[in-house]
């Protein structure tokens, strides 16, 4: 099976494929998770059909983010980066036992998706900008209470993921002891496009995908780790997922960040800000083998920057 992409010609989005570095459109422009939803054959014959349309190359093509999720989860499942990330956190610097007990996660922003290529204006009031190397699981169907056996059904495909992140914004809001969310909720980068299950067999190992993956800043890579060291398969993210809860055809489900896959943990590990935070004209470049690759550069902020007064006091010890 190929590639599945949205792309823009002459100011319209279009569905294609992807095949030898090639894109071509397909007739009537389906959707592509109906698409993905429909019987092989169907499928098969939509493919045919892609032969005798429009090709261009890849990188002449304007991408647009290949689905449009309603809910976005961001999981934790690579060991080592949260192993790096805890060396600079109150505590021992150990990994927390409840980490292991299930693949925890937190929601994103879906209206913040961007597409490789587009400019990533700089947040306001941020000197930590960080980006987050990902891959993210496109699910197939809307589903609740998905039994392990059958999570594989559910999938419609993977795409990678740039979780941009302000960190120290991101920082002074944990404290509160919430999770984050102005520093996370400006961007995240989805794309190429969705490439399916079985294009990825030939790297399967176990329930694992053995697909190498790196980010650059400026031409220089700067973080690579391996998908297989997921300490949760796909699978298990998806059954930990839908457990009294309904998961939508089309959300996504994100693995985190891989290890070496921001900035953050190497601050973590080193104790100081070296490689230094994005700065206006960095671009950031994430390839994963048999995924493709997405790139985006950051540009001066676009935000007015509104800001809220701090707290009215409404309460104090004397009113213990």
């Amino acid at each position: 099976m190929p590639r599945y992409a949205r792309y823009v010609e002459n100011g319209v989005v279009h569905t294609g494929v992807v095949f030898h570095d090639l894109v071509q459109s397909l007739p009537g422009d389906p959707d592509i998770l109906t698409l993905l939803q429909a019987p092989d054959r169907q499928r098969r014959d939509v493919l045919v059909a892609a032969g005798r349309q429009q090709r261009r190359p890849v990188e002449e093509a304007t991408f647009e983010v290949p689905v449009q999720p309603r809910a976005m989860r961001d999981f934790l499942v690579f060991e080592a980066h949260i192993a790096g990330m805890k060396k600079n956190e109150p505590g021992d610097g150990s990994v927390p036992a409840q980490w292991y007990e299930a693949p925890a996660f937190l929601f994103m922003n879906p209206w913040s998706v961007v597409p490789t290529g587009a400019d990533v204006p700089m947040p306001p009031f941020t000197q930590k900008l960080d980006f987050e190397l990902e891959v993210a699981m496109i699910v197939k169907n809307t589903v609740r209470d998905v039994p392990l056996e059958e999570a594989h059904e559910h999938i419609a495909g993977f795409c990678l993921l740039n979780d941009w992140s302000a960190r120290d914004i991101q920082g002074s809001e944990m404290r509160i002891g919430l999770g984050p969310s102005k520093g996370k909720d400006f961007a995240n980068t989805l794309g190429p496009w969705i490439t399916t299950p079985d294009e990825l067999e030939r790297y399967r190992e176990g329930d694992r995908y053995a697909l190498e993956m790196s980010v650059a800043v400026n031409g220089e890579v700067v973080g690579t780790d391996n998908l297989r060291n997921m300490s949760w398969s796909f699978e298990e993210m998806l059954v930990h997922a839908s457990r009294d809860a309904w998961v939508g055809a089309g959300d996504v489900l994100a693995t985190g960040t891989a290890s070496q896959g921001a900035l953050s943990e190497r601050w973590a590990r080193s104790g100081s800000l070296t490689p230094p935070p994005l700065q206006v004209g960095d671009v950031v470049t994430m390839t994963v083998e048999g995924l493709g690759t997405i790139e985006n550069r950051i540009v001066e902020t676009a935000s007015p920057g509104h800001r809220v007064p701090p707290a009215r006091r409404t309460y104090g010890p004397d009113r213990l």
